[in-house]
């Protein structure tokens, strides 16, 4: 499977109340609600920009800050295929595991806003084609692609009857 859609950037150090504020998670906790607010405090209207399958690319340190679920929570709800980024904070990559966000890891120094990104996690190749940039990913183990594939590490033990059936 490949994924395709358009970049959006952000810089480094994208915490999570940049991601959902705070402010809202005392308001509710219905994603419908929330995911309205997404990136607001950097980009007002942000949630208005975006399409189904479109992906989030930042710099280092992305999703730092509180341990708040609902940063990946909202951004998968938003219909963001998959966040990259140079590095990730880390309980945002084990919460968005969790939820089944997808994660990858690389070099976005030259990504820019609006690119046309395509990603094959099977050959761990991710191009902006029309601008020449070709990048080769990490691997994602097996499992953590799994998990993402099945909605999240809940659905995968249901689907499967246990983490390793």
């Amino acid at each position: 499977m490949i994924f395709e859609g358009k970049a959006h950037c952000f810089g480094d150090h994208i915490n999570t109340d940049d991601i959902i504020a705070g402010k809202y998670k005392h308001e509710s906790i219905d994603p419908d609600v929330l995911v309205k607010h997404i990136m607001e405090n950097i980009r007002p209207n942000f949630y208005e920009e975006i399409r189904s399958g479109d992906f989030i690319v930042a710099g280092e340190n992305f999703g730092c800050g509180s341990s708040r679920e609902q940063a990946p929570i909202i951004i998968k709800h938003a219909g963001i295929t998959a966040v990259i980024a140079k590095s990730f904070a880390r309980i945002f990559y084990r919460n968005a595991i969790n939820i089944g966000l997808l994660l990858i890891t690389c070099d976005t120094s030259n990504i820019q806003k609006q690119d046309h990104i395509s990603y094959d996690p099977e050959n761990r190749a991710l191009a902006v084609a029309e601008r020449g940039i070709y990048l080769q990913t990490p691997a994602l183990p097996k499992e953590i692609l799994n998990i993402s594939q099945s909605g999240g590490l809940l659905s995968y033990i249901k689907q499967n009857g246990g983490f390793y059936a």
